[in-house]
C-alpha cells in the first residue's frame, strides 16, 4: 500500500504548481509488478485533486496578483485568460500537458469554471495521459 500512496502524493504534487514528475514512479511500479488499474486509480486521484489545488488558488487568491510571491505575472495571466476565453472550458482536457497544464487548472479556477466541470474534464484528461503511459510501458516490457 505504501507503493500505491508514494504514487498518489507524487501525482498530487505533480499537479501543482510545483515542477515535479509523476510519470516515472508510475511506469517503475508498473514494472514492479505492481497492480496497473489500482496505479491507474491511484496517480489519476492524486494528479486530479493536486490540479483541484490550483483552481482553488485561482478562485480565492487572484486578490494576491500584485504580490512578489504571486506564482503568475500579470502579462502571462491576462494572456493564460485570453487563451482561456478562446479555446474555452474544453481546453481544460489538456490539463495533462507538462507544459502549461498546470496554468490552465490556475486560470480556470480565475475565471470561476464551475468546479464539477473543472475537475470532470481535468480528470478525463489526465487519466488518459496515464492510460497511454501505462500502454506504452507494458508494450516495451
Amino acid at each position: 500500500m505504501d507503493a500505491y500512496l508514494g504514487l498518489f502524493f507524487s501525482a498530487f504534487l505533480a499537479a501543482t504548481l510545483v515542477p515535479a514528475y509523476s510519470e516515472i514512479l508510475f511506469a517503475a511500479l508498473i514494472n514492479a509488478g505492481y497492480g496497473p488499474l489500482l496505479l491507474l486509480f491511484w496517480a489519476s486521484a492524486g494528479n486530479s485533486l493536486g490540479s483541484a489545488v490550483n483552481w482553488l488558488l485561482g478562485r480565492y487568491l487572484l486578490h494576491f496578483q500584485d504580490r512578489r510571491w504571486f506564482p503568475f505575472q500579470a502579462t502571462s495571466l491576462a494572456r493564460a485568460q485570453q487563451w482561456f476565453r478562446k479555446f474555452g472550458v474544453w481546453s481544460l482536457l489538456l490539463a495533462w500537458m507538462p507544459v502549461g497544464g498546470d496554468a490552465l487548472t490556475f486560470v480556470a479556477g480565475v475565471m470561476r469554471v464551475p468546479f464539477w466541470l473543472f475537475f470532470t474534464l481535468t480528470a478525463i484528461g489526465k487519466t488518459g495521459r496515464y492510460v497511454i503511459v501505462m500502454g506504452l510501458v507494458q508494450q516495451l516490457t
